[in-house]
This record gives structure tokens, sequence and C-alpha cells, in this order.
């Protein structure tokens, strides 16, 4: 059946037992793709009577859906022309495993980040009223997502508007609802159901029809049915706001889906529908362990998938982080709802008192950790680097303009494989290079991230430290000559102290600059200089081994405005070196694929970049 659905509207007709059949397809099919590439399974899992319930509701893509964060919308590209393009999900060249606007009418927005949905849909919404029309914009909101202060911005703004605005709001976690009691209980039921709403709408067609006195009887009828629920039952937080309030709701009974959406649809105004879903809904192994199944590898979808034994970069900053603290009661570890994303799980088992997740706030978590650092302790907030992007204004005016410490841990930065555009990590360093009193370290493996850890927990101003999510590259010999301790800065010269081509770079891709060396060596004097201090530049060691390079390559892992590049390009120029200089970093944003596939796509191939020295070498070695 799924296959015969090419878009929204060859639902429509669907009976209701061919409704749940195509659930079922759906559902099948997401385990069996997720299992091949990888993904964000419980979540999707969970959505998927929502989302035909939502098909089967509204006039799509004249009405717009929009998803927070993104990751739960498998289902819905299943239901929109792009099931025979489903296998490619994540994969390079193939379709993304969030919103994408530029794949189909029905995507909205390129979503990727949190708490973004109720403003975008309200926006929407006003425009649909000044231009006119009656369509409806949704907004679905997962429950985590209620932790971040845009929502409560956009919620604010929504109050006591007469909006064809929907706020559907995915409750797989925790209670939203603060009601409780066998009443309670019993409306909820009620109030949920078919019969409930043909019997409300009845009386109120009844009530209008009767001359003179049937709309205020209506109006009065109304009132009294509000003031005795008042007195039962305690009045949400969205009801309080001034939103229409519909559930809870099984999110899984699409049956019941269907009538709530319907029954918010005659509204006509901002109306918060609140369901309940199970994460991994219909899939045993997703519903016994939801977190491993959030965003996983590919697995043996009969088998189910098994917590990965690799130790990674993440790993390795939680047990530093964690040793740190056994003997500086001063140290206190932050995640914004990542705790096991950014390796702070011992952390929060050995240190729990100084452990703080503050959910999806990465802006609050900025300025807690002012408060905690300007009363003479040590924090350490852990991020990834696409939601550090949400930061700035809180690093600028209540870290950096204080003057206060902090280590602000960047996991995965760098290019990013299977999530796409909206997560690559590759903006952080020219977002908070620009900061005054500001250090930047890329430490290419533990030991050098042990190094700077330690180093940046003694520093009194903001300490940025960013690394890959994968685990540290080993297995190749290194000549490594010790520059500098005082500003942790290496150097691969094979040998020599001067060279006629030198290579400049830090952290992971160091490892293909090392094999790019290896293919150019028995034809260049070629050297690498890497820089694990990334910022401030240290013009000193940069005119040391630059001076008498015929050709300056710069290899960053990085976009190129605002670079690493940039900031050696200008040390140079300012101290008269004369060198060719040749640059390759990322020029724009980067899509989706295996992190081999996007280094290809960006150059960074050990083939590509000594094929690009080669050429650049005959010219200037030759000229």
């Amino acid at each position: 059946m799924l296959e015969k659905i090419k878009s929204s509207k060859d639902i429509k007709s669907l009976s209701p037992s061919d409704l749940y059949k195509l659930t079922e397809e759906i559902r099948n099919t997401i385990i069996r793709t997720v299992s091949r590439n990888g993904g964000h399974l419980a979540s999707n899992l969970g959505m998927v009577e929502a989302t035909v319930a939502l098909h089967k509701v509204f006039d799509l893509p004249n009405d717009k859906l929009v998803f927070d964060v993104g990751h739960q919308c498998y289902a819905h590209k299943l239901l929109t022309g792009r099931y025979e393009q489903f296998p490619t999900i994540r994969q390079y060249g193939g379709i993304s495993g969030f919103p994408n606007r530029n794949e189909s009418e029905y995507d909205v927005l390129n979503e990727g980040h949190s708490g973004t949905s109720v403003s975008a849909a309200l926006g929407i919404a006003k425009s649909n009223k000044l231009k006119g029309n009656d369509n409806y914009a949704v907004a679905i909101v997962g429950d985590g997502s209620l932790t971040n202060g845009l929502i409560y911005e956009a919620l604010n703004n929504c109050s006591n508007e007469k909006l064809n605005l929907i706020i559907l709001v995915n409750d797989n976690e925790m209670s939203i609802s603060q009601n409780v009691g066998g009443l309670h209980k019993y409306l909820t039921r009620i109030r949920t159901s078919k019969k409930y709403f043909h019997f409300k709408r009845g009386i109120e067609y009844i009530l209008a029809k009767i001359p003179l006195i049937g709309k205020p009887l209506a109006i009065l009828c109304s009132k009294i049915k509000n003031f005795f629920k008042r007195m039962f039952v305690k009045e949400t937080f969205f009801e309080a706001l001034g939103l229409d309030y519909l559930g809870p709701v099984d999110g899984n009974n699409l049956d019941k889906m269907i009538t709530v959406l319907t029954e918010a649809k005659k509204r006509h105004c901002c109306c918060v529908v609140h369901m309940k879903t199970k994460k991994g809904f219909g899939y045993e192994p997703a519903e016994k362990n939801p977190q491993l199944y959030h965003s996983v590898s590919p697995f043996d979808d009969e088998k189910g998938a098994k917590a990965s034994d690799k130790y990674t970069f993440s790993d390795a900053f939680g047990d530093i982080v964690c040793e740190c603290a056994k003997n500086d009661n001063k140290i206190c570890a932050i995640t914004a709802a990542m705790c096991d994303g950014t390796g702070l799980c011992r952390f929060a088992k050995e240190h729990p008192e100084r452990f703080f997740d503050v959910g999806i706030a990465e802006e609050h978590a900025v300025t807690f950790a002012s408060g905690l650092a300007v009363n003479g302790l040590k924090p350490v907030l852990a991020l990834y680097s696409t939601f550090a992007q949400r930061v700035y204004d809180q690093i600028f005016h209540d870290i950096s303009i204080q003057n206060l410490p902090l280590v602000l841990a960047l996991d995965h930065s760098g290019l990013v494989d299977g999530d796409g555009i909206t997560h690559q990590g590759i903006f952080d360093y020219s977002i908070f290079s620009s900061l005054p009193s500001t250090v930047i370290y890329s430490p290419e493996n533990y030991a050098e991230l042990s190094s700077v850890i330690k180093k940046s927990l003694e520093y009194r101003s903001l300490s940025v430290i960013r690394y890959p999510k994968e685990c540290e590259i080993t297995g190749y010999d290194k000549d490594v000559k010790f520059i500098s301790g005082e500003d942790a800065l290496f150097s691969y010269t094979d040998g020599a102290d001067s060279c006629d081509i030198l290579i400049i770079t830090s952290g992971r891709i160091t490892y293909n600059a090392y094999c790019a060396l290896e293919l150019l060596k028995e034809k260049y004097s070629v050297g690498i200089l890497k820089l694990i201090k990334v910022f401030p530049i240290d013009d000193e060691v940069i005119v040391k081994f630059a001076k008498n390079a015929k050709l300056v390559y710069i290899l960053e892992e990085e976009i190129k405005s605002g670079s690493m590049a940039e900031k050696i390009c200008f040390a140079m120029s300012t101290n008269g070196l004369s060198s060719k200089i040749a640059v390759r970093a990322i020029d724009g944003y980067i899509n989706h694929g295996s992190l081999c596939d996007l280094y290809g796509e960006c150059g960074f191939s050990k083939d590509q970049i000594a094929s690009e020295i080669e050429n650049l070498a005959k010219d200037v070695l030759n000229g």
C-alpha cells in the first residue's frame, strides 16, 4: 500500500482498516531502513500514528507542518512521495534525515535545532490571516523542546489569538499536565472521545437556533461548564496562557488522534493538543531501551542494536574531567540534555552534586555557568558544536566581558556524518575567535585532549576545546618534534627544520595531511606544522617555520570565513613573508553523508590534498 502513496492526498479516502495497515507498513519500513542506514528510530516509531492522523485531517501542503528539531519526520517523508527515495535517507546524495525544503513542498523549513517550531508556525498562521486564507499551521513539538526558552517566548505571543494555529505536544517522557485524581482521568477520557465532541457541538447548534436568547444562553452554558471544570480540574499551563487545550490523548491510537485533531481544527484559535506517545512503539527492543535507539548506528533488526564499545573523544573528555574533579572540588560539569552524548555520565554518577543537566537550554547553561564562576567555581560546559552556535550572546555578555572562566567543550566539531546541514560543527572557530581573551584548542588525540583540558581549567577566561565525535586515529608513525609546550604546538618536519612546502593544520585532519606528506615526500621537501592551540595564532611559531617555505598550504576542517587560515595569512603578511599561500577549507553549507563522502566533497582526502599540493608545487617551485 505504501508504495502507492505519492502525496498526502492519497490517504484521504482510505478506510480505517487501511489506515491501520498503512501505519504498520510505515513502521516496518522505518525499522528496516534505519537498521541498514542508521538514524533516529525510537522517536520516529512513536510518531507514526500521529503523522498519519495529521495527513488525514489537514490539507497539506496548503496547511503547513512545522517540526521541532525534525528528527521525527520519517513517516512524514514516506507519506509525501519519497517512498522510493527512502532507502537513501542520510546517505550521500540521498534524502535528509530532517525536513529539508529543497526536497519537497511538504517540508516547510530545514529543521535540526530545538525550540523553533512554535515561533515559525505562529509566523505562518499570522501571514495566512493577513493574506485572508483559512490554511492551518501545525507545530509538532517534543516534550524535550519545552525546556527551551524560545518556546515560551513564542507561546507568550500565541495567547488569546484567533489564529488557525495548532501546537501538537508530543509527551513521550515527562508529565506536562499537573492534573491528578480520578475526576481528572474521567474528564480526560470523555473529553477526547467522538461522543463528547458530537454532543458538545449538538448542544451548541440547538441553542444557537433559539431566537433572541439562543446565543447568550450558549455563552452562559459555556461559562458555567468552565466554572465547574475549574472547580474540580486544575487549569493547565497552556490554558493559563490563554490557549485552548485538548488532551492528553493517546498519540499511538490513530482513531483518537484523528478525532482530537479534527476538533482542534474546528476551533479556529491557538490550540494545544497534548498527546502521550511511547518511544519505539511497535518495536520491542526500542520500547525497552528508547535511549539506545534515539540515534542508532546500523544494526540487525532481528537481533536489535547493541551499545557501541568504541572509546571516543566524548568518553575521553568525560573521563579526564572526572579525574580532574577528584582533586579539585571547584570543578562543575554542565550539559544541555546530552549527558550520554557528551560523555558526562560518569561525572554525573561520581560527582552528582557538581553535575547539572539544564535540559535543552544552552543559553541558560552559559549564564548559569557565569554564576558558578563568579562565585569561585570552575564550570565546564559540554555542548555539540552545532548547538553552541546559539550561545554567542551569553558567551559575549556573561562570560567574556566579565572575564570569567569557562571551559566550553565542543563535541562533534568539524564535519559530522549522517545528520547533515544543520549539524555540521564547522562554524564554532569563526564565531568564538571574535571574542577577546579567548583561547581555542583543537587536539588531535586523547593525550592532547588531556593536556588542554588541564590548561583550560587553570585559565581565567573563556577556553574553547573543539574535538570530533569519533575515536582518535592511531596506527601511523609520526616524527614528532616538540616546538613549544607553552603554546602547545607541534610539528612534523620529516627530519628537517625547514622545508620547501609547509602544511599547517590542526586536529583530526592532521592524519590526512600526514598521509599526503607520505605521497609527496619522495619528490618534495614537505613539512607539517600542527597547531593544538589554534587561537590566538602564535606569530613567532608561524614565522619560524614558514619563513623558508616557498609554498604554505593551510588545511582546515572549518568554514573559510573567519577561519584559522585567515589569521595565519594575516600573521604572515604583517611579518613580511612572501611565501605562496594556498588554503583548503570549507566554503559553504555541507549536507549529509559519510565522513569519507564529505571529505571527498571538500577536497580533504589524502589523494586530493597530495594532488592539489603537487599541482601548486609545479608552479611555485619551478617558477
